[in-house]
């Protein structure tokens, strides 16, 4: 009876770990040529690349508000890329945990030198922040800094996804 009650508490344990690593998000890193890879990946479909750090407030309510969109449209794909260090990976991890979509593709700065990465990604991008990037299915972009409107997102989900 002992085996069995021991067996039992093994299986509850061995389900919650699995459980709780179930809901982690992968953090990939992100290097030079990431962004043509992100980009390329997704040819013929839209997409949002939202850039984000944890020291900025406006980036965490963006992201909220990203994750409810998420919510509500399931089709939206959307790549957060995090442009803290990578000694932040921690913090950024417990970030996106609580504020972030799911299903969303996690990026973080592999390198603390941030210059040649911004250049790749945008010339005229000098790091600013939030900075958000709307792909549409023809994979022309429009690129906005600062704090995007709930409605002007939702109006721009429902013209690039088709949503009746």
């Amino acid at each position: 009876m002992k085996r069995y009650y021991c067996l039992a508490g093994l299986c509850m344990i061995l389900a919650s770990v699995a459980t709780a690593t179930e809901h982690v998000q992968e953090i990939k890193p992100f290097v030079r040529g990431s962004y043509q890879q992100i980009v390329s990946s997704r040819q013929g479909k839209p997409f949002i690349v939202n850039f984000w750090s944890i020291s900025c407030s406006y980036c965490i309510e963006e992201m909220t508000m990203l994750k409810k969109l998420a919510k509500n449209h399931s089709r939206l794909d959307l790549v957060l890329i995090s442009t803290d260090s990578p000694s932040e990976k921690t913090s950024v991890s417990a970030v996106l945990e609580k504020f972030s979509p799911q299903k969303a593709e996690a990026w973080l700065f592999a390198d603390n030198y941030t210059a040649p990465l911004f250049f790749e990604i945008d010339k005229q991008w000098h790091g600013e922040l939030p900075r958000t990037y709307f792909f549409n299915a023809q994979n022309e972009v429009t690129a906005f800094s600062g704090k995007l409107e709930h409605n002007k997102i939702e109006q721009w989900i429902k013209q690039h996804y088709d949503y009746e």
